[in-house]
């Protein structure tokens, strides 16, 4: 089946002078022979492009260290513009022989796709790629959209409060009558309804906001859904999320392994992991950089999956590893909301080229979410345990309280019998004085009539 057709992006988040380049990690040399002529021809010219803007960018730091204009770099950065936009249109017309040519692409070129969404995707053709990336050309829930539209989801009133937070400065989502915040809206409602366990989470607005920069907003509730199913966006926007925790842990030995000094300050100072890389797992960093650095994030994203964020979370920390050692918590919280953000603004492709230095062993962290599981699951069965003995505990303690009620209500009714088997001792006693008094009175009144009667028989 033939792709289809590129749609019109509905906002450029971003400006096409940077994201033609990225620095490649290695190269593609085992697809070479699938390439054609003209195709090895750019390759060349991308990987010359990339030796011009490095050269260009140490003579500018050359430059600006010493403080002396020589004009090298002048002459360098002159060059490099010159021929922009002749690679800009190689770019382009490599860029449209992928989308349409995608099936073979996948299949015999994989390694040199890999390398030019590294050096990024122009964004007149992010929609269409993104949407080839997922798999999203041709989903039956497409059809279902608009239909889910006209249903009520019971997230409705947190969507609508939490969408005129996302991207407040862009023009597309200003406003609360804007086009931006009611797509949006639409699009977050229903997915709520598609996936109810999840429903709507803080956070994910940002991804789809940015979908809905590139394309309409049918294609973007199911790139989301997508990205959702087959990224474990789903597992992070959990109620439970537990795979944020695993991410967290993930990232945190590769902090402890590979910046143990920095791990060591982070712990003495109480500065948590979550506390600045949560919002990297859960925005991919579209919370974190200005739009044109995080959607080349995004771009590797939706080709290598969440390895990218685990790359460029401990890239950053590389690079800003002595600053942050001498930070305390609040230093390096007001750090990393002010400086980190915008160390890349005018160089993506540093940040991609650093992050690809960054060591990184999939079996290892395979073994890490096991270990994370099997740490969770005695987690749960403590939990279950500790329970369990409370329950235990309680039912103990209401036994305790109700026999020493009953021990206390034995003693009173001894203490009752004793005073009334005393009572009653006192009374028999009196009885039995009693009846001798009775005895004698009775005995006295038989002698008195007897006398009586003798008296009377006299004559």
């Amino acid at each position: 089946t033939s792709p289809p057709t590129m749609a019109s992006p509905t906002l450029s988040p971003d400006s096409s002078s940077q994201e033609a380049l990225s620095a490649p990690t290695c190269s593609p040399t085992s697809d070479s022979e699938n390439l054609s002529p003209d195709e090895l021809e750019l390759l060349a010219k991308l990987e010359e492009q990339n030796r011009l803007l490095e050269a260009d960018s140490k003579s500018m730091r050359s430059m600006n260290g010493s403080r002396r204009n020589s004009g090298s770099s002048l002459v360098s950065s002159s060059s490099a513009s010159s021929n922009l936009s002749h690679l800009e249109e190689d770019t382009w017309i490599l860029w449209g022989r992928i989308a349409n040519e995608w099936e073979e692409w996948r299949r015999r070129k994989e390694k040199l796709l890999k390398e030019l969404i590294r050096k990024g995707i122009p964004h007149h053709f992010r929609a269409i790629v993104w949407q080839l990336l997922c798999s999203a050309t041709d989903m039956p829930v497409k059809n279902q959209y608009s239909e889910l539209l006209k249903m009520s989801s019971p997230c409705e009133k947190l969507i609508r409060r939490d969408i005129a937070r996302t991207y407040p400065e862009h023009e597309f989502f200003k406003g609360q009558d804007s086009l931006g915040q009611e797509v949006l809206f639409n699009v977050m409602k229903a997915y709520s309804l598609v996936d109810r366990e999840v429903g709507y989470c803080q956070g994910s607005a940002f991804i789809v906001g940015l979908l809905l920069m590139q394309m309409p907003e049918e294609e973007a509730f199911c790139v989301f859904v997508r990205l959702m199913q087959e990224y474990r966006l789903r597992e992070l926007f959990k109620p439970s999320m537990a795979e944020l925790g695993l991410c967290i842990y993930q990232f945190e030995y590769m902090l402890q392994e590979q910046l143990p000094d920095l791990n060591t300050h982070f712990r003495s100072q109480s500065f948590h992991t979550s506390m600045y890389a949560s919002s990297w797992f859960l925005t991919l960093f579209l919370t974190t950089f200005p739009l044109p650095v995080a959607t080349r994030v995004f771009d590797i994203f939706m080709y290598e999956g969440l390895e990218i964020v685990f790359r460029v979370g401990l890239a950053l920390l590389q690079v800003n590893q002595a600053e942050l050692m001498q930070l305390d918590m609040e230093g390096m919280s007001q750090y990393f909301q002010r400086v980190i953000p915008h160390q890349f603004d005018s160089c993506p492709d540093k940040l991609v080229l650093k992050a690809y230095q960054v060591k990184y062993n999939p079996k290892k962290m395979k073994r890490l979410e096991k270990e994370y599981a099997a740490m969770k699951s005695k987690e749960m069965e403590e939990q279950i345990e500790i329970k369990r003995l409370r329950t235990e505990n309680r039912l103990l303690k209401q036994r305790i309280e109700t026999l020493e009620k009953g021990q206390v209500t034995r003693a009173q009714e001894a203490e009752e019998n004793y005073v009334i088997k005393r009572e009653l001792a006192v009374v028999r006693q009196q009885c039995s004085s009693a009846a001798e008094d009775l005895q004698k009175a009775q005995s006295t009144i038989r002698q008195l009539q007897e006398q009586q009667v003798q008296a009377g028989g006299q004559p």
